[in-house]
């Protein structure tokens, strides 16, 4: 019988494949004493824990089919290396044993026991080896909750579909997903995700759009009732994720898949058409890239630059701060791929859930870290760090057009202390008689109300705006965007928040300056002629959105675009404004249908 679950779609597209299942290794662990009468039966659960993933293992070796990938069986390889570990076998037993603790609270000590070692290993490739022990911790814990192993196991291929369930994703799991990979996926193909917390601005919701795949996130109760291999479908439009669906669902979706591919065929068509309004407006699409080699989809999809590359995953699942001359080279080769094109690196953007695996230790966590010290703030605690990224940004400066864009900037002071230290970062390259360019423009994201509110002291220091409606939204309306409990309250359309995305365009275009926006905003389809008619020239989003949003800018009419943004700003509430959006929306896609059937 099939099974609906219903959450929130993140990222547009329907999918159909078998549920891949991660788990965390140590959240929501359970902390039982156990009295002594209880421990032995409560070691021989734990033994059969043990047997049932060595099962799951030797089932999977099994199956590897001829032409899997050669990391496949080396990575399950390792894995059942640490499963047979002696510390990970006998030390949870000798827990329970001794102190009385229930297995799965023994299994999480004794991993984080192992963690702090492999954290302490000076090799890189051993240290890495941690993710593949809380996989395994993770595999266990699935076998001791009755969930696991023994379960059926397919005849994986190598372009076989995926679907990523999971609790939730942090943004070190955007890097693993998107370029590592855990467990199976070397020979899997991720093909949507689905979680069970997150927002439209999550981290899952992120990756998934630059992916180009679906997602739904929100779906409470996801991993009580999919089991890996479950035949699966996300529906990203409609936010559904059908389990173990009928036949005719299947054939329903299967179509749905067919219509899919024709559509991305003819987006591709659009690549080499310039993001031109029908009355002749230009409207600038930028990509916003994680990595370096993003670059090179930037250009696939024809970005007319790079809005926003987020430097801060250059310094993430790392033991260590990438040096100088690290940072410089990854800088370089996406100014080279850009081929002249413009590219806006913005500096270190960490704290709130965005962490530096060096500096957990030896900082204490803040009490409300969305507060506390992140971004421009940290930096400036740090100046042999900031120094550092400056010195790497203004050498690659040399080998293209580069921009640096400050995050989360809330002051006239901030702006004059980054700008003194770009000044000093530029003398020391005078002493090392190192090049840069002799014009690097800076800029600051507006994405606190305060810097929205008090826009003069940024246009009149500054050389070009980014407005980050992710952060301006949480920070407008007093919401977490990546708390699910309240996602329904993140409201891109609520007055306040368009009200100060309008000012912010128009301070920044009577000073001259150049605004652009480099939220989740900028990749919606629905709110394209709300922003154009807002004043809003460029646009930056991941690449995979690129084709989608030009394609909406090429039916934009600035004229009635600009009718539609005045009388949203005339609006008093957000409801107000989804209908107004939702009726011009629907008028376009009739015209559309018309067109099509002439």
């Amino acid at each position: 019988m099939t099974l609906a679950l219903h959450g929130t779609g993140v990222s547009r597209g329907v999918a159909i494949g078998r549920a891949w299942c991660i788990e965390a290794a140590f959240d929501d662990v359970e902390h039982r004493t156990l009295a002594e009468a209880e421990r032995d039966d409560e070691i021989q659960r734990y033994q059969r824990a043990l047997d049932d993933v060595r099962e799951e293992f030797a089932q999977v070796r099994r199956h590897i089919p001829d032409d899997a990938p050669p990391e496949l069986p080396a990575l399950l390889q390792v894995h059942e290396m640490i499963l047979a570990d002696p510390a990970l076998v006998a030390q949870p037993m000798q827990l329970v044993r001794t102190r009385g603790m229930n297995a799965e609270w023994a299994l999480a000590e004794t991993a984080g026991m192992l963690v702090e070692q492999f954290d302490a290993m000076d090799d890189p490739y051993l240290r890495e080896r941690k993710q593949d022990l809380m996989q395994v911790v993770a595999r266990v814990r699935k076998a001791l909750a009755g969930r696991s192993a023994l379960r059926r196991i397919v005849h994986a291929t190598p372009d076989e579909a995926r679907i990523l369930v999971a609790p939730d994703l942090a943004p070190a799991d955007m890097l693993h997903f998107r370029h590592e990979g855990v467990d199976a996926p070397h020979a899997f193909r991720i093909a949507a995700f689905c979680t069970e917390f997150g927002g439209r601005t999550s981290h899952t919701a992120i990756l998934a759009r630059s992916m180009n795949v679906p997602a739904v996130v929100g779906t409470h109760g996801a991993m009580q009732r999919i089991e890996d291999d479950d035949i699966i479908v996300i529906d990203g439009d409609a936010g559904v994720v059908l389990v173990d669906p009928d036949e005719a669902t299947l054939a329903f979706y299967r179509a749905k898949l067919d219509a899919q591919a024709t559509e991305r065929s003819t987006l591709n068509a659009l690549t080499v058409r310039r993001a031109v309004t029908l009355d002749g407006r230009v409207i600038s699409l930028n990509a916003n890239i994680e990595l370096p080699e993003d670059a090179y989809a930037a250009m696939d999809a024809n970005a007319d630059g790079i809005g926003l590359f987020r430097s801060e995953f250059l310094f993430m699942n790392r033991n260590e701060l990438p040096s100088e001359d690290e940072q410089f080279e990854a800088y370089r080769t996406a100014l080279v791929a850009m081929e002249g094109r413009p590219v806006t690196i913005r500096t270190l953007d960490i704290g709130a859930d965005k962490t530096l695996q060096h500096d957990e230790a030896a900082r204490p966590a803040s009490d409300n870290p969305a507060l506390g010290l992140r971004a421009i703030r940290y930096s400036l605690a740090e100046p042999a760090m900031f120094g550092a990224q400056l010195r790497a940004l203004l050498r690659a400066s040399a080998y293209g057009r580069l921009r640096i864009l400050v995050p989360m900037l809330s002051c006239a002071a901030e702006i004059d202390a980054v700008l003194a230290h770009i000044a000093q970062a530029k003398n020391e390259l005078i002493d090392r008689r190192q090049a840069f360019a002799p014009k690097v423009p800076v800029g600051g994201m507006v994405e606190v109300p305060a810097a929205a509110l008090a826009i003069r002291a940024f246009t009149s220091r500054l050389d070009f705006l980014s407005i980050g409606t992710n952060d301006l939204i949480q920070y407008t309306l007093a919401i977490d965007r990546a708390d699910s409990r309240v996602a329904d309250l993140y409201d891109p359309l609520h007055p306040a928040v368009l009200q100060l995305i309008s000012q912010t365009i128009h301070s920044g275009a009577s000073a001259g300056l150049d605004v652009a926006l480099c939220g989740e905003m900028a990749g919606d389809i629905e709110l394209t002629d709300l922003l154009v008619g807002l004043g809003l020239t460029q646009f930056s989003m991941h690449p995979a959105q690129l084709p989608y949003i030009k394609r909406a800018v090429l039916d934009v009419h600035y004229g009635r675009a600009k009718l539609l943004a005045d009388q949203a700003l005339a609006q008093a509430d957000a409801r107000d404004i989804r209908r107004l959006l939702a009726l011009v929306n629907a008028t376009l896609k009739d015209d559309e249908r018309r067109i099509n059937e002439a």
